[in-house]
């Protein structure tokens, strides 16, 4: 993609500043001389896709959605920052409360919002529909940003316009929750339209900008998510229909034009990608396309990265592990991946490809393997033990592997979860969505394999389908940045935090009922304000189950 270069004289793209609140006006002459033509949209356009890729930015995605739930434990050579996340011991001086590169990245979308308009007054190879499509890209993107925002700190500055000049004020207060979530669907349903449904036929070898740039079905995707969190379940419903039709069409299409499509078939109505596809007696194939090449049938919405490109997935390499390092910064707790291939574990069946493409034994610690892997086959036909399996897994050299935000998976399991949500009446189509995703997983596509999943054990009770809605999560998105997400987003919505801390504690091994004692405190399943931000941001007042009174000290 293109980048920003670093001699462009305008603060939104060059701003090394604590944060947005803090980034200095742009210089009027240079902005005066710069947006005049549809390039200059297109580079900051670019710049907003670059941003949101990079190194920061990533980590957080993975940190503040995954490290604190049960699917991560200590590895190896673990950062301290890290590794005190790990032991719930966070405080506010732990750098990866800081987010200044996400305010960032909304205030290249801030830009390209305000300066679109103006751009297309002035230049004719810029039309209006070109224009309605970048704001729309850049309204997705800065709605993403603060949806991980509120997801990990619940109340945060919130501003859609951009730093421009001398005369605006972002020392602002926090806004609530809600508040912003209801502004981010109001934002999307306003633009929504204005998306582009595809930039290339599937034929294209630049097919891959179908799921690397915001396309319509990626707003739907995002508005989706966001009505479920609101608990707007007609919303989430409607929205995830969309999309999964968007993919029938597209199934439909493909099929047309090449007859047999031998890597997919229907689960159910839904088209995914086989595990095994037609003709071959080895599994891996779904994990081959989504994780190992990337921007598959399946996705909708994923971070670009190919060697060669200047920013790369260090998220991946240095924290689940490449060629050299099975067992990297984290691992996977036991409970996980013990004994799957035995039948015994609680998780996963022993037909379920999920673990063995996900997760690698090495001196008795479970390495990450997911996205680390380029590729991996096996076979579950006859599974007693590991070497039943077969398998066989080459991992990335580099640090190349694409980071999905959303797949097909997502809009299956929010519509169900959604359902389960909305009525008992809705309890068998749920149940049929997440069994859909189990039966891809365990290559249940003929008779010759029964359902792992029983719909009587599950359908008489609310408890009991959200139990399992929750389990198929875990399953399906184990590594991918949505596990602590889930957990809060099930505690807002209990009310309290009992089932987080019951199913949070399970990873840890020392300190348990300590750990649960803190972990009862409703405010702590938000990160804490970082204390460089208070201190330029006199009006952020601290989460108070992080509030030691030594951070009131820095707004004196």
């Amino acid at each position: 993609m293109a980048v920003i270069t670093c001699h462009l004289s305008f603060g939104v793209a060059l701003t090394s500043c604590s944060d947005f609140l803090d980034i200095l006006p742009m210089n009027e002459v240079v902005l005066e001389n710069y947006w005049t033509e549809k390039s200059d949209v297109t580079s900051v356009m670019n710049g907003c896709y670059e941003a949101l890729e990079s190194n920061d930015c990533l980590t957080r995605m993975g940190v503040w959605g995954e490290l604190r739930s049960d699917n991560m434990r200590l590895g190896a050579n673990v950062p301290n920052e890290i590794n005190e996340i790990l032991k719930e011991n966070l405080l506010p001086s732990n750098a990866m409360c800081n987010w200044s590169r996400f305010y960032e990245v909304i205030n290249r979308c801030n830009t390209v919002c305000h300066y679109a308009p103006s751009v297309q007054a002035i230049d004719p190879n810029y039309t209006e529909e070109e224009m309605r499509a970048n704001i729309a890209e850049a309204t997705a993107i800065r709605a993403l940003c603060y949806f991980y925002l509120i997801r990990t700190f619940r109340d945060v500055p919130y501003s859609t316009q951009p730093s421009i000049d001398d005369s605006q004020n972002y020392v602002i207060p926090a806004t609530p929750f809600d508040t912003v979530l209801d502004s981010l669907i109001t934002d999307l349903e306003r633009v929504k339209g204005d998306a582009v449904r595809r930039y290339y036929t599937d034929e294209s070898p630049n097919a891959y900008q179908n799921s690397c740039k915001i396309t319509r079905a990626a707003i739907y995707s995002l508005l989706a998510d966001l009505y479920l969190w609101k608990g707007d379940w007609d919303n989430a419903i409607r929205y995830c229909d969309l999309v999964l039709e968007q993919k029938r069409e597209q199934y439909r299409t493909m099929v047309d034009r090449q007859g047999n499509v031998n890597n997919i078939a229907l689960f159910g109505d839904i088209p995914m990608i086989l595990e095994k596809p037609v003709g071959s007696i080895v599994c891996g194939n779904a994990y081959n396309e989504i994780f190992g090449e990337g921007n598959s049938f399946e996705s909708i919405f994923e971070l670009y990265f190919r060697t060669g490109q200047s920013q790369q997935n260090s998220w991946v390499s240095s924290y689940y592990g490449n060629n050299n390092d099975i067992i990297a910064r984290l691992s996977a707790p036991d409970f996980l991946a013990k004994d799957v291939a035995l039948g015994t574990n609680s998780v996963f069946k022993k037909t379920d490809g999920r673990i063995y493409e996900s997760t690698e034994l090495s001196n008795s610690r479970y390495g990450i393997a997911k996205y680390a892997r380029r590729s991996v086959s096996y076979t579950t036909q006859s599974v007693n033990s590991e070497k039943d399996l077969n398998l066989s897994a080459s991992r990335r050299s580099g640090s190349d592997a694409n980071w999905i935000i959303y797949r097909l998976s997502d809009l299956i399991l929010i519509k169900a979860e959604a359902l389960i949500e909305r009525s008992p009446d809705d309890y068998q189509q749920a149940f049929a969505l997440i069994n859909i995703v189990n039966k891809r997983a365990n290559d249940v596509t003929t008779t010759s394999r029964s359902d792992t999943l029983k719909m009587a054990d599950y359908i008489d009770s609310k408890a009991s389908m959200e139990e399992l809605l929750m389990a198929e999560r875990q399953r399906e998105f184990m590594f991918e940045g949505k596990r602590w997400f889930d957990l809060v987003r099930m505690a807002r919505r209990d009310g309290d935090n009992a089932r987080l801390i019951s199913l949070a504690s399970r990873k840890y091994i020392e300190n348990v009922n300590a750990i649960k004692i803190k972990l009862a405190d409703p405010n702590i399943i938000y990160f804490p304000y970082a204390k460089s931000e208070l201190k330029v941001n006199p009006l952020l007042k601290q989460n108070p189950a992080f509030d030691t009174g030594e951070d009131s000290e820095l707004t004196k």
